[in-house]
C-alpha cells in the first residue's frame, strides 16, 4: 500500500492593521522534500553539468569559449599582447561571472602558467605556475596577453557557419556553441571540473600521438589505440609508470588510475639533489612539507636541508644530504612516502548532445571524427553557395559583353531609377540578382578587358563546385579532408614527449629493499580497535595508558619500525600495513583508529593483531561452534604492496577469537557448559587456504558455544592430563569443584 502524501497546507499570519498589507504576503507552504529538490535543485544541479564543470567535444567547457572567442572577436590572432583586464572586460559581454572568473580561466589557458600541453593564450607578465601554491598571479591590470599560434586550429572557418550560434546572456551579441577544432583537443589538454553528483578528469596526450592515432582510426576503425598513443603527457614532465594492461583499460573504458613521480638529479660536488620536475597532481610545496614531516618523525634521516629554488630557469627542489647518505635509497624512500610519486585517476566524462558520458579514447576519437566531419560537410556546403552565387552573376555579366553599348543605352534611357533593374531584366533576359549586379559595376568597368577577366573565373568557378558537390556526396573524401587537416597541425605543432615512460614491472623488479628503520618499538592494540607504536624512551618516561572508556588493551606486542602488521576485521577480511606507517604515539593519547587508518568498509572493525617480520608461525581461527582453522601465516603473505585480502579465514561459522602462535603450543578451550579441553596446537592440521572451514575440536551441543580460549602454560591446571585426550574432537572434561557450574553467557 502506498505511503500518504501529506497534503500541503498554507498558514497565514494575520495581517497587520495598518493599509499596506498586501494579500498573500506571510504565507507559510508545506511540501514534500522531494518536490523542493525537483523544482529548485534539479534545475541548478543540470545547469552546473552541462553549462560549467562538463568539457565538450570540442575540448573546451563554456568558459573556456567565452574568454577565447572573445579575444578571436578582438583581432588578437595577430598583432601585440593588450592588458588583460581590457579582454576580462570585454568578455563579461558573454560571461556575466565576474571579473574574477574570468581572470582565472585566462591563467588556466596561458602559457605562463604551465598547465596545458599547448597553451592557448600567449602571457606577459606574472601568470603563476601550476606546480607552486604559493606563486600568485598578478592583478589583471599588470598582465597581458594575445592568443597564442595554435588558437589559430580553434577557429578554422568558423565565418562558415561550420558550427551554430546562439545569443549572449542578454541577446546583443551571438557567440558559438561549439569550436571548429580541426584536431581532438579534448585529448591534447587536460581537463578536470566537478560538477553535482559526477566529475571530469581527462588527461592530457602528445598532439603528435594524438593526430596519428585519430588517422590511423579513419583509416581502420579496429586498431588497438595504445600503438601508436603510447601514454598521457604532462606539460611539467616528470615519469610515468607504464603497465600496458593498465593503460588499455583506461583506453577502452575511460576510468583507471597510473602514477607519475618526479625527476631527480644527484649533483656529487654538493652532495644534493635537484628535483625538477613532479606530478601534475602536487604542488612543490606540498612535497617539502611532507618531506619536513618524515624528517621531524626520523621516518628519514639522511636530510641535512630542504628548500624551493625554483626561478627563471623553471622548478628546482633543492634537498642537501648527509655525508654518507645514499641518494638512491633516499629518492626510493621519497616516492614512496611523499607526493613526489601520485596517482593521476582518470574519469573522461565528455558532453556528447548535451548529455554527460564516461567514454574510451576510441569513442572520443569516434565522436570527434562525427562532428568534424559535419563541420567540413557544413564549410563545404556554405563555400559551395557562394560559388554557385558568384557563379550565377558572372552568367549575367557574361550575357551583358554580348552588347555592353546595349546596355549602357538602356541605363541611359530609362527615366527612373527604380526602372533601370527591370529594363536591364527584360533587355538581356536575365533575373533580378544578375541585374542589379549589373547595374552597380562603375562606368568606368564598363569595358571588355574587364569584363573578359571576371568571366575567366567561370570555367574555375564550376570545376570547384564540382569538387565540392563531389566532397559532400562522398563520406571517404571528407575523411581525407580531415586526415590532411591533422596532418599539418601535428607537423606545425608538433613536439616530442615531455612526461618519459618507464616500464612499472622492470622498476618494481629492480628496485632495491629500502632500508627501515630497526628501532624496537612496542605495540599496543585495543578491544575497540586503537593502536600505539610507542618507543622505549617513551614508554619508560610515560604513566597510565590512556584509553577510551570501556576500552582496554588487549595485545601488547615488542617489535621494531621493520616489521609488518595483518588486522583481521569482524567481516572476515585482513589489512596489511607496516609499523613504520604509524607515527610514534604516546601513552598519554588514544592513539591511531586502525578502521579510520586503514580505510576499513562501513561497520567493520579490528578483531585481532599480528606483526611480523617473516610471516613464520600460524594463525588459529576459533569458532564458536567447536572448529579451529589453522592457517600458516605465509597465506597472508603477497609480492605486491596489497593492503587489504578479501577471504581471511572461514565465513561459515561465528568467530570466537584469532590467536597467533609463531612456534607449537597448547590452548585451552572452554564451553558454556563449563568443560574445558587441552589441546596441542601441533594436533592440527596446517592449512595454506586462508578460508578452509578447519577441524571440529571440542563437541557442542545445542544451545553451547565456546566461552573462553587462552594459551595453557604448564601448572595453570592441576592434573592437566584429565583435559587432554587423544582423539579429536572430544567434549572435555569438568573441573571437579564446578562439576554442576554452568558458565553464564
Amino acid at each position: 500500500m502506498a505511503p500518504k502524501v501529506k497534503k500541503e497546507k498554507a498558514t497565514k499570519i494575520a495581517p497587520k492593521t495598518d493599509k499596506t498589507y498586501i494579500a498573500g504576503a506571510g504565507l507559510t507552504v508545506e511540501q514534500p522534500i522531494v518536490r523542493t529538490l525537483e523544482t529548485n535543485y534539479m534545475p541548478y544541479a543540470m545547469s552546473v553539468i552541462v553549462s560549467r564543470a562538463i568539457p565538450e567535444i570540442d575540448g573546451f567547457k563554456p568558459s573556456h569559449r567565452k574568454l577565447l572567442y572573445t579575444m578571436y572577436t578582438m583581432g588578437l590572432l595577430s598583432g601585440g599582447t593588450i592588458k588583460s583586464a581590457n579582454i576580462v572586460g570585454r568578455t563579461m559581454q558573454l560571461n556575466p561571472h565576474g571579473d574574477a572568473a574570468i581572470y582565472e580561466t585566462m591563467v588556466r589557458l596561458s602559457e605562463g602558467y604551465q598547465a596545458l600541453l599547448h597553451p592557448y593564450v600567449k602571457s606577459k607578465g606574472s601568470f603563476g605556475k601550476a606546480y607552486s601554491r604559493d606563486m600568485a598571479y598578478a592583478a589583471s591590470r599588470y598582465t597581458e596577453a594575445k592568443l597564442a599560434p595554435i588558437a589559430a586550429e580553434l577557429f578554422a572557418d568558423i565565418d562558415k557557419d561550420t558550427v551554430d550560434f546562439v545569443d549572449n546572456y542578454d541577446s546583443t551579441l551571438k557567440e558559438p556553441t561549439l569550436f571548429p577544432v580541426t584536431f581532438p583537443s579534448i585529448l591534447v589538454n587536460a581537463n578536470t571540473g566537478i560538477a553535482v553528483g559526477m566529475a571530469s578528469s581527462i588527461c592530457p596526450f602528445n598532439l603528435a600521438e594524438v593526430c596519428n592515432t585519430t588517422i590511423e582510426y579513419i583509416k581502420d576503425n579496429d586498431i588497438n589505440i595504445a600503438d601508436t598513443l603510447l601514454a598521457p603527457d604532462f606539460p611539467i614532465g616528470g615519469q610515468l609508470l607504464y603497465n600496458r594492461a593498465d593503460i588499455e583499460k583506461i583506453y577502452e573504458t575511460g576510468r583507471g588510475s597510473f602514477k607519475v613521480r618526479g625527476v631527480y638529479t644527484y649533483d656529487k660536488q654538493q652532495n644534493c639533489i635537484d628535483i625538477t620536475e613532479i606530478p601534475p597532481t602536487t604542488t612543490s610545496e606540498a612535497i617539502i612539507e611532507k618531506v619536513v614531516e618524515l624528517v621531524k618523525q626520523k621516518k628519514i634521516t639522511e636530510i641535512n636541508d630542504i628548500r624551493d629554488e625554483t626561478g627563471l630557469q623553471g622548478l628546482k627542489i633543492t634537498i642537501d644530504l648527509k655525508r654518507g647518505a645514499d641518494p638512491e635509497k633516499l629518492i626510493k624512500k621519497l616516492y614512496k612516502s611523499t607526493p613526489l610519486q601520485d596517482s593521476f585517476s582518470c574519469n573522461f566524462n565528455i558532453l556528447i548532445a548535451g548529455s554527460p558520458r564516461v567514454m574510451g579514447v576510441k569513442e572520443i576519437i569516434s565522436e570527434w571524427v562525427a562532428y568534424r566531419q559535419e563541420c567540413v560537410r557544413r564549410r563545404v556546403y556554405f563555400l559551395l553557395t557562394k560559388a554557385k552565387d558568384r557563379l550565377h552573376l558572372l552568367k549575367g555579366l557574361q550575357k551583358i559583353l554580348l552588347d555592353i553599348d546595349k546596355a549602357v543605352k538602356i541605363v541611359r534611357e530609362t527615366t527612373e531609377e527604380k526602372e533601370v533593374v527591370p529594363n536591364l531584366m527584360i533587355g538581356f533576359g536575365i533575373d533580378e540578382i544578375q541585374a542589379e549586379y549589373v547595374a552597380e559595376i562603375k562606368l568606368r568597368h564598363l569595358n571588355k578587358e574587364y569584363i573578359l577577366k571576371r568571366l575567366s573565373d567561370i570555367e574555375n568557378l564550376e570545376k570547384d563546385i564540382a569538387d565540392m558537390e563531389s566532397v559532400l556526396s562522398s563520406r571517404n573524401k571528407i575523411l581525407r579532408i580531415i586526415i590532411k587537416e591533422l596532418e599539418s597541425v601535428r607537423d606545425k605543432f608538433g613536439q616530442p614527449r615531455k612526461t618519459a615512460i618507464v616500464n612499472a614491472e622492470q622498476d618494481l623488479a629492480e628496485q632495491e629493499e629500502i632500508e627501515i628503520d630497526e628501532s624496537p618499538v612496542t605495540l599496543f592494540f585495543t578491544k575497540e580497535g586503537y593502536f600505539k607504536k610507542i618507543t622505549p624512551l617513551s614508554l619508560r618516561m610515560s604513566g597510565e595508558q590512556k584509553l577510551k572508556e570501556g576500552d582496554k588493551i588487549t595485545q601488547t606486542v615488542e617489535a621494531t619500525n621493520a616489521h609488518e602488521l595483518i588486522f583481521f576485521t569482524n567481516k572476515h577480511q585482513a589489512y596489511k600495513a607496516k609499523v613504520s606507517d604509524f607515527a610514534d604515539s604516546k601513552a598519554s593519547v588514544l592513539g591511531d583508529y586502525v578502521a579510520s587508518k586503514l580505510d576499513f568498509e562501513d561497520g567493520e572493525t579490528p578483531v585481532y593483531m599480528v606483526a611480523t617480520r617473516d610471516y613464520k608461525g600460524n594463525v588459529l581461527f576459533v569458532f564458536e561452534n567447536g572448529r579451529v582453522s589453522k592457517v600458516s601465516l605465509s597465506a597472508y603473505q603477497t609480492k605486491t604492496n596489497r593492503k587489504k585480502l578479501v577471504g581471511a579465514y572461514c565465513d561459515k561459522f561465528a568467530l570466537h577469537s584469532v590467536m597467533f602462535k609463531e612456534t607449537e603450543g597448547d590452548i585451552l578451550l572452554t564451553s558454556t557448559n563449563g568443560r574445558m579441553l587441552l589441546v596441542s596446537s601441533a594436533a592440527l592440521q596446517t592449512k595454506t587456504t586462508r578460508d578452509n572451514t578447519g577441524v571440529a575440536v571440542m563437541t557442542q551441543k545445542k544451545g553451547q558455544r565456546i566461552f573462553e580460549v587462552q594459551d595453557y602454560s604448564a601448572g595453570l591446571l592441576p592434573n592437566e592430563h584429565r583435559y587432554r585426550t587423544r582423539n579429536l574432537p572430544a567434549a572435555g572434561s569438568f573441573k571437579p569443584a564446578d562439576t554442576a557450574e554452568q558458565l553464564t553467557i
